[in-house]
């Protein structure tokens, strides 16, 4: 059955060929990464070209790229539906994560419409996450990118302080304060959790100091009613002048 026996030699050669057509860059993640918070975001993921993903693929000239972050996206929805790109053939994988494990929303919600003691109280059990499941969350999802890409280098982008200790703002000082322990808190986790999977822990804290929400060079949104999924996510330049040179863009 020499009709047979070609098709199934085609085949193989097509199964063994496909990593080469693996994307080279993939990015994973959550909102953060996506890019929710710039004015390009749109789709039921917030994916945006102002994204940091985006934008070093493009100054890097990477072609075969992949952003697969999503707003909203746990550390279980980064396993469950993010991975599939993934391979022998891809070299470099992002990823920003936690946040949504944290409850980083109703953190921030709370913190702008209830008073010093309710945001203090939702930052302490949102810290209660971090400092409990979280570490294991993260362990499996660095665990689970190693397997499907080995040979790929993983940079784990941490996330920036949401908010400036000094400026004038609506937040208080107490919240402010809450807020920013929360997000040291978040940071020494995930890279205690990086440095064990053998992944490249990026901290963006240092990146956009001076530049948070109540700067005067806010590279952080404050409440945007416009597109609440926005608030207190980076603008275009804090994607593009604190997120993208840590990406070595």
């Amino acid at each position: 059955m020499p009709g047979l026996t070609a098709l199934l030699i085609g085949s193989l050669l097509l199964a063994g060929g496909q990593e080469s057509f693996a994307p080279e860059y993939v990015a994973l993640g959550d909102s953060y990464a996506a890019g929710v918070g710039t004015a390009g975001s749109s789709g039921h993921c917030g994916q945006s070209r102002e994204a940091y993903p985006y934008l070093y693929a493009a100054k890097s000239g990477l072609a075969d790229t992949h952003v697969e972050a999503c707003s909203g996206a746990s550390t279980a929805d980064v396993i469950g539906s993010q991975l599939g790109d993934l391979n022998g053939g891809t070299s470099l994988v992002s990823i920003t994560v936690g946040g949504t494990d944290a409850g980083f929303a109703d953190v921030m919600t709370a913190c702008v419409l209830g008073g010093d003691a309710a945001c203090v109280d939702r930052v302490r059990q949102a810290e209660g996450v971090v400092n409990g499941p979280l570490g294991g969350n993260l362990a499996r999802v660095f665990t689970a990118i190693k397997a499907k890409a080995p040979n790929a280098q993983i940079l784990v982008l941490g996330y920036p302080h949401v908010v400036e200790a000094g400026g004038p703002c609506s937040l208080s000082a107490a919240k402010r304060r809450a807020l920013n322990e929360g997000a040291d808190q978040l940071a020494a986790v995930t890279q205690d959790q990086a440095a064990r999977a053998g992944a490249r822990f990026v901290d963006a804290r240092p990146a956009f100091a001076g530049h948070g929400y109540c700067a005067a060079d806010a590279w952080i949104n404050g409440v945007t009613l416009l597109d609440v999924s926005g608030s207190f996510h980076p603008n275009a330049s804090g994607q593009r002048l604190g997120y993208l040179p840590l990406l070595g863009g």
